[in-house]
């Protein structure tokens, strides 16, 4: 089948040197990761991989990571998991 749709999408100078990269490594190029990418939508019914927004709990963990400043300090093991425990 001969292929005669362009696809054109912008996204960042970084992302798609770091993507291209990958996909030499994989003797792909962008023409073809995209098309498989196209071909499992189809199949698929819909994107390929999980796109969900986080729950509260994984918001709290994230805002965490943000702001190590704010996590609690322990001295030993014993006192993680006293801390743990309560």
């Amino acid at each position: 089948m001969s292929k005669t749709a362009v696809v054109t999408a912008r996204v960042e100078p970084k992302v798609k040197e770091e993507a291209e990269y990958i996909l030499k490594e994989l003797g792909l190029t962008a023409s073809q990761a995209i098309t498989i990418y196209y071909r499992q939508i189809a199949v698929q019914r819909g994107i390929p991989f999980d796109l969900k927004l986080p729950n509260p709990e994984t918001i709290a963990a994230i805002h965490e990571a943000k702001h190590p400043e704010n996590l609690p300090a322990f001295h030993d093991i014993d006192a993680l998991f006293d801390d743990l425990e309560s």
